[in-house]
């Protein structure tokens, strides 16, 4: 008895994607494209594949719905990262908190996965997109030559990228200004009389992460004040804590520190203490992102305040308007805005 007709008994389980992709000799993704009419698949390989899906009888709800062109009313969103580390980024909680919201109105899902890299994130926006599960996608972690866009402009995917146009190609862009955030701050540091401010980043390679770069260096310049080292972090308190010993044990360390997150903010406050420094007598602190975590310390923290749960809402209607076929350029979310706390104060004379 054949391959084929083995997966015709009608006492054997129901045929699967992974059956046609072991008779035809090719990858489960290209069986999915093939069945869904996604490009990527030469037209005698489609052939093959739709031939054998009839023969062994292949039946899937997702496949019938996206060859009929029926919604699957679902978005996806692949995370690259640790599992064990999401529920620590209040950034992403409250994000995804946005978005669901919105979606929930419109009776969208969103399926949400957590990934090792981005190349698995970009499998993940694969196969869900071939196999008719998505409508749409958000695409976060924009890096600079990010290697995802090209694949996910080919495949015609809507996809809103919550990153700055600068890097996001001809998919539909979803950001604020932080560079004005940079300034904001620097000038407000400036005033007090901080001439040495130093920077805790995030990853380098990160679109938002070297905007930022460039404008603490050019404000900074215009301002006159003193270049310190930016040290690039993972985002985790213990890079963070890291980078602030680093930074404070350098010579003329700086009286002032900018973090890019709220985790690196609050390690470097509990740095500064372990080192007997006084915040902010001797060492003034500033978060972006504001959440509970800088606000029940103590001092409480300046922070860079953005409503981000507003934020992931705006990407969410962005992207429905993308999926019902509108045009759109994009949208430019409100700038952060610095929130003076008790961690911000005078230099030490």
């Amino acid at each position: 008895m054949d391959q084929v007709s083995q997966q015709k008994n009608p006492a054997a389980r129901r045929p699967t994607i992974a059956d046609i992709a072991k008779i035809v000799g090719v990858s489960k993704v290209s069986v999915s494209n093939a069945l869904n009419g996604q490009p990527g698949v030469s037209e005698a390989t489609r052939a093959r594949i739709a031939a054998v899906a009839e023969e062994i009888g292949f039946v899937r709800n997702s496949a019938a719905r996206a060859l009929s062109g029926a919604k699957s009313s679902a978005v996806g969103l692949a995370l690259a990262r640790p599992a064990r580390m999401l529920g620590t980024e209040p950034f992403f909680m409250e994000l995804i908190g946005g978005i669901e919201s919105v979606l929930s109105d419109a009776s969208y899902s969103l399926a949400l996965q957590v990934v090792s890299d981005h190349e698995r994130g970009l499998e993940a926006y694969r196969r869900w997109w071939g196999e008719g599960q998505i409508d749409g996608a958000v695409l976060v972690d924009l890096r600079e030559d990010d290697a995802r866009v090209p694949p996910l402009e080919e495949m015609g995917l809507p996809t809103v990228v919550i990153g700055h146009p600068s890097g996001s190609g001809s998919l539909t862009p979803v950001w604020s200004d932080d560079a004005a955030a940079i300034r904001e701050t620097l000038e407000y540091l400036a005033a007090l009389g901080h001439r040495k401010v130093g920077r805790v980043a995030g990853l380098a390679g990160l679109v938002h992460t070297s905007l930022r770069d460039r404008a603490f260096i050019a404000v900074g310049g215009e301002l006159g004040l003193e270049a310190m080292p930016v040290v690039h972090t993972d985002y985790t308190g213990v890079e963070g804590a890291r980078a602030t010993r680093r930074l404070l044990l350098s010579p003329g360390r700086p009286t002032a520190i900018l973090y890019d997150n709220d985790m690196t903010a609050v390690a470097g406050l509990s740095v500064a203490q372990e080192m007997g420094l006084e915040v902010p007598r001797d060492l003034s602190i500033v978060a972006w992102d504001d959440s509970p975590l800088v606000q029940v310390v103590r001092p409480p923290l300046t922070a860079l305040t953005r409503d981000i749960h507003a934020y992931g809402a705006n990407a969410a209607r962005t992207l429905l308007s993308l999926i019902s076929g509108q045009k759109t350029d994009g949208y430019e979310d409100l700038a952060p805005q610095l929130t003076p706390r008790g961690s911000t104060g005078a230099p030490p004379a």
